[in-house]
């Protein structure tokens, strides 16, 4: 049963991707690098050369404290199809993904390699898992709608296609806390005024205030587990 803080939260998840739709010419570029140090945003993560000349870079950050043992087999179950989003659930089932957030771990639902990690059912956007370093990172790449097989890298010369890479990478100090850095590099062509619209006008900003609430429920779920 939907609770009054979800409904709250979920509220002003709405409000949030509002706000960022009307001001992202000034909110862009606190949005693109959210919680992350000038070294994380500059630093490389696995999948960056898949993606050599993206038109949008966006590197996102939290500090979790507990190891990345711990960090990892939340981040490695997301999906439609496993732990879920970990983000805004009711406004995910108003546009139907039939998402649901776990708050729990289960081994079967651990990605792995040529796996599909969905944000809805058949016809919704997917992604499949690339590479991996179990325990470290987990990188996805775009994929087909209808196969959920990753989109072939352009060729040079190609002029339609989308290029989209997203990682997590898990960054554990010494001193035990975790960094969970995530990270999206995206190139399109044509490069015309409707695809500028589709993915730098709608998809990046709305992109940013789901992701953040991923990490942030991520966190919450990995502390209270570990009683930090």
């Amino acid at each position: 049963m939907t609770t009054l803080k979800e409904i709250l939260e979920n509220v002003g998840g709405a409000l949030l991707i509002a706000t960022n739709l009307v001001l992202q010419p000034l909110t862009r570029s606190h949005y693109r690098r959210w919680g992350a140090t000038s070294e994380e945003v500059q630093r490389t993560l696995p999948g960056d050369e898949r993606v050599p000349n993206p038109r949008i870079i966006t590197t996102f950050a939290i500090t979790i404290h507990a190891p990345a043992s711990e960090v990892w087999p939340w981040m490695a179950q997301i999906g439609q199809e496993r732990g879920g989003m970990y983000s805004y659930e009711l406004l995910e089932n108003i546009g139907r993904c039939q998402m649901h957030n776990a708050d729990r771990v289960a081994p079967a639902w651990e990605l792995k390699v040529g796996d599909q990690m969905r944000m809805g059912p058949q016809g919704y956007p997917v992604h499949q898992v690339v590479a991996l370093e179990r325990g470290r990172w987990l990188l996805l790449a775009g994929a087909d709608f209808k196969t959920g097989i990753a989109d072939p890298l352009p060729q040079p010369g190609q002029t339609t296609y989308t290029n989209y890479a997203w990682v997590f990478y898990l960054d554990e100090r010494p001193d035990g806390i975790t960094r969970l850095i995530t990270r999206t590099r995206l190139d399109y062509a044509p490069r015309t005024f409707a695809f500028k619209l589709i993915w730098e006008v709608f998809t990046d900003p709305i992109g940013f205030v789901m992701t953040r609430k991923m990490l942030l429920t991520i966190k919450q779920r990995v502390e209270q587990q570990t009683g930090t």
